[in-house]
């Protein structure tokens, strides 16, 4: 059952005037007027069969954390002007941007647009108590009282799927939250080092536990360091787990480098062969209505077009200079704020 449950209203929003340098998010990704790509009432999103779950979503994905930019309002509009052209897959964190995110997310899932929407959200726990808290808080923000997905957020330290999966850790209460019908999927994300990525998926498999997704950064600057598109996704495919692309402009950073426009960046990491979807972040109309009329009119890079564009990043990424999140701490919310591993205390 997806439906909508009355929840107390949110704190009034700091996010604005917040850097994003601190969360996974990333900063604005520019401006994009409204009306520049056009989008017809009647158009829909494509949509893929995600992993072995029999549910099918969007191709383009709209990241949670990026509605901490625009008003309450505006962002509301933005949730409800996604699902209203089938654009059904929506991306949220228990710490994006204070719980705001999530609390304009529930808002926004109001008047019927629950059913249309597939929700996803991420937790930071390590330990049960903490995830079973930190589900519990999301689930009232949302406004919910089932989550499509959960995945257990920045999965970034050697010792994280140890930890996950340990007695009294994360996936103990995520497997318990399922058993509740408070969860109907359980997936992972992380955007530091695609080795991590693979011993999470062999250590669950050690466990007898499949994963039902997996989240990634996938962009064209991805494929020449650290990658996760080379490394990671043909280990999930063999499993059936679904795979999520993130950051396809690396949180507006290879915009900043110039290696590539906005346009083949998403055309790029919708096309990568394995992706279900490509969460991006949409701080305004102009960027939502560019990303739904490049996944409305989606047509897969040929191998041509994909090798010119590898060739013309390679320079880019060299030492992953423009993909921060893989090399620094910067985007690394649980390293500057470690108690939300063990806690539900923002």
């Amino acid at each position: 059952m997806r439906t909508n449950i009355a929840a107390a209203a949110g704190s009034a929003l700091a996010a604005a005037t917040t850097s994003a340098s601190g969360q996974a998010g990333g900063a604005p990704i520019g401006t994009v007027p409204s009306g520049k790509y056009k989008i017809s009432a009647g158009v829909q999103i494509p949509r893929r069969e995600l992993g072995r779950t029999g549910e099918r979503v969007s191709i383009v994905g709209l990241g949670g954390y990026h509605l901490g930019f625009p008003t309450e309002q505006e962002s509301i509009h933005l949730v409800r002007m996604a699902l209203d052209h089938g654009l059904n897959f929506l991306d949220n964190c228990w710490d994006y941007n204070g719980g705001e995110s999530e609390r304009r997310m529930g808002k926004a899932l109001r008047d019927g647009y629950r059913q249309k929407a597939f929700l996803m959200t991420k937790l930071d726990g390590r330990t049960a108590a903490s995830t079973r808290q930190q589900l519990e808080q999301s689930m009232r923000r949302l406004r919910v009282d089932v989550v499509d997905l959960v995945q257990i957020h920045e999965v970034i330290r050697p010792d994280d799927p140890e930890r996950c999966f340990a007695s009294g850790g994360t996936i103990e209460a995520l497997i318990a939250a399922r058993k509740a019908g408070k969860v109907r999927f359980i997936g992972f994300t992380g955007h530091k080092d695609p080795d991590i990525h693979r011993h999470m998926l062999d250590v669950a498999r050690q466990q007898g536990f499949r994963f039902d997704s997996v989240q990634m950064p996938i962009n064209v600057l991805d494929a020449h360091y650290r990658s996760f598109e080379r490394i990671v996704i043909p280990v999930a495919l063999q499993d059936g787990t679904a795979v999520l692309g993130m950051k396809p402009m690396g949180a507006g950073l290879i915009l900043e480098s110039g290696a590539a426009s906005a346009d083949e960046c998403l055309r790029y990491a919708m096309s990568v062969p394995g992706i279900t979807v490509t969460i991006t972040g949409c701080d305004g109309q102009g960027v939502l209505e560019q990303a739904m009329s490049i996944a409305s009119n989606f047509q897969p890079m040929s191998m041509a077009e994909r090798e010119n564009l590898l060739a013309r990043t390679a320079d880019a990424a060299q030492d992953g200079k423009w993909e921060k999140f893989k090399t620094t701490h910067q985007f690394d919310g649980t390293v500057q704020n470690v108690r939300w591993l063990t806690s539900a205390k923002l």
